[in-house]
């Protein structure tokens, strides 16, 4: 008879060695992770818009087509500042006709005050006429009138004709903006300048051309009384 007690065996509760992965534990690690995975592939519309709004796409998408408004709005400026903008042809041209009646208006009077060949002429022509009328014979009185008088006389005329010229050629120019059609721009300075000198050489000669005229400045010579013999 074997009197030897029976040996009963026990779970083994030892830790397992180091390295090694309890199934359990593994198995529970795999079923978490491929949660997760499916979690992440699940998208969030609102999450999306909320992103769209802050990566800012919509709102880039508005601003390019602003730009394009912004750009033509700008060119419209542009075009509108160089409409605005005086053409310096136009600028060139603008006055000339004025300018030139003004320029003749001055001239004319400075021929009133000092004389033209035309009334120095006509002058030596009158003489000429004299001497003609008083070769026959004639008084002193006569011959004065004839020759230096008439002379005289025609030389204030003519003077006096280009006095009055440039007289109503000035006035012309200074009045003529008030007639036909308004000019967008004024009158240039320089051109109201030179007719009012047009006009002021006229009015002074055509005074000294009527006092020339009516011996009003300095009178005819008298012939004297001749002597008793």
């Amino acid at each position: 008879m074997n009197t030897t007690p029976s040996k009963t065996t026990t779970p083994s509760t030892t830790t397992p060695p180091a390295g090694t992965t309890d199934p359990a534990d593994g198995t529970a690690d795999a079923v978490t992770e491929e949660a997760t995975a499916q979690d992440s592939l699940v998208k969030d519309p609102a999450k999306d818009s909320a992103t769209k709004d802050t990566t800012g796409t919509p709102s880039d998408t508005a601003d390019s087509g602003t730009a394009p408004d912004d750009l033509a709005g700008q060119s419209d400026d542009e075009d509108d500042d160089d409409a605005l903008e005086p053409d310096p042809f136009d600028e060139a041209r603008h006055g000339v006709g004025a300018g030139a009646a003004a320029v003749v208006s001055a001239a004319l009077g400075i021929v009133a005050l000092t004389g033209a060949w035309t009334g120095r002429v006509a002058a030596e022509r009158e003489t000429l006429i004299g001497q003609i009328q008083t070769s026959g014979g004639g008084s002193a009185a006569q011959q004065i009138s004839e020759i230096y008088g008439d002379a005289w006389h025609t030389t204030a005329l003519v003077n006096g004709v280009f006095a009055v010229l440039a007289l109503l050629v000035g006035v012309f120019v200074l009045v003529r903006p008030a007639f036909g059609t308004p000019s967008e721009r004024p009158q240039p300075t320089w051109i109201r300048a030179v007719a009012l000198a047009g006009v002021a050489l006229g009015a002074i000669g055509v005074l000294i051309s009527a006092g020339m005229y009516f011996d009003l400045f300095v009178s005819l010579p008298t012939a004297g009384a001749p002597a008793a013999g």
